[in-house]
């Protein structure tokens, strides 16, 4: 009996799905650009659907939409028929991906769409498929050869599919410039995912850190503050955190007295500190409480001491930027 070499036909499959994926450059066209601008402007929810092995890679483009911030869960066609229509409403976009757009179960949730005027993005490799047909916009995928040895079980058009929506997945984090201080929120292995955000992992430090010395004078601070655009710069003697002066602090120093006074005569002395360690809506909150922009974040050593070393600055808009309100 013949030992057959499974390892020789892992790579034949792999190299037929990686021949026939090469197609998918021909495909980034008018309509991807369009499915684009309509899940970016939809006011509601992005909701994928279809059924079988499409509906396990619509599942998948849903999860990894959710993931980078757009709102988006999966129907199961079957079901829009039994209640599940009802999730769906007229501001969400309707993403249906079937690769021969012919399956019977999708004519309820398309029918529905139609009816109410939901706008539907159609993925299929059949142009004159129900699914087209019934699509505002109409993602046509290349006809591929299945890596299976009947050459009819969905492998190369399932792969195809979902590297097509993760291009467009990539396409829209670069539209929404999403960064990896947003994709830490949205991951439940992240540190917001074991609590809650925490200060130290959205602090200002290092060489973004606004500070003077004690002995600077207004001017001084003022091209500090315009330089590292917080609005504001920690003052320093012998190391430790002296105060704190704003940019309207300076504004009004310059309009009334000379550039050269010194900055001491013009800080807050009392900077508001807070650990590392709180959560960043604590911070927010103590911001609210003092009617101020910024708090001072002491090194380990110094958190309880009288003279502290200044570590990071945690600024509002930067707590603000992560949507924590």
């Amino acid at each position: 009996m013949t030992k057959i070499n499974f390892i020789k036909i892992a790579k034949k499959s792999a190299a037929i799905q990686i021949s026939e994926l090469r197609k998918v450059n021909k495909i980034f066209n008018k309509t991807f650009i369009q499915a684009i601008n309509a899940i970016s402007n939809c006011k509601g929810k992005i909701i994928l659907s279809g059924q079988g092995k499409s509906g396990r890679i619509a599942s998948k483009i849903s999860s990894t939409l959710s993931s980078v911030g757009i709102p988006s869960f999966f129907v199961h066609p079957s079901e829009t028929s039994h209640g599940d229509s009802g999730a769906i409403q007229k501001k969400d976009l309707l993403i249906v991906v079937s690769y021969s757009g012919n399956t019977p179960e999708l004519i309820n949730i398309l029918k529905y769409a139609n009816r109410f005027g939901i706008k539907v993005i159609g993925c299929s490799s059949n142009k004159s498929s129900m699914l087209l047909k019934a699509s505002d916009i109409k993602i046509l995928l290349p006809k591929v050869k299945e890596a299976d040895p009947t050459g009819m079980v969905p492998t190369s058009s399932t792969t195809l599919t979902l590297l097509y929506f993760d291009c467009l997945s990539v396409a829209l984090m670069n539209k929404m410039k999403f960064s990896k201080d947003k994709f830490s929120i949205y991951h439940s292995g992240g540190s917001i995912g074991k609590s809650l955000l925490l200060v130290k992992d959205i602090m200002i430090s290092g060489k973004k850190l606004p500070t003077i010395n004690i002995n600077k004078t207004i001017n001084d601070a003022v091209k500090v503050i315009n330089k590292k655009k917080l609005g504001l710069v920690v003052v320093i003697k012998n190391g430790y955190v002296a105060g704190i002066i704003t940019d309207g602090d300076c504004r009004r120093a310059i309009r009334d007295l000379k550039k050269n006074n010194k900055i001491e005569n013009f800080m807050s002395r009392k900077p508001v500190f807070v650990s590392e360690n709180v959560t960043a809506t604590k911070a927010l909150s103590i911001l609210s409480e003092n009617k101020i922009t910024s708090l001072c974040i002491p090194t380990e050593k110094t958190l309880n001491k009288k003279n502290k070393k200044l570590k990071a600055i945690v600024h509002v808009h930067r707590i603000l930027d992560f949507g924590i309100k």
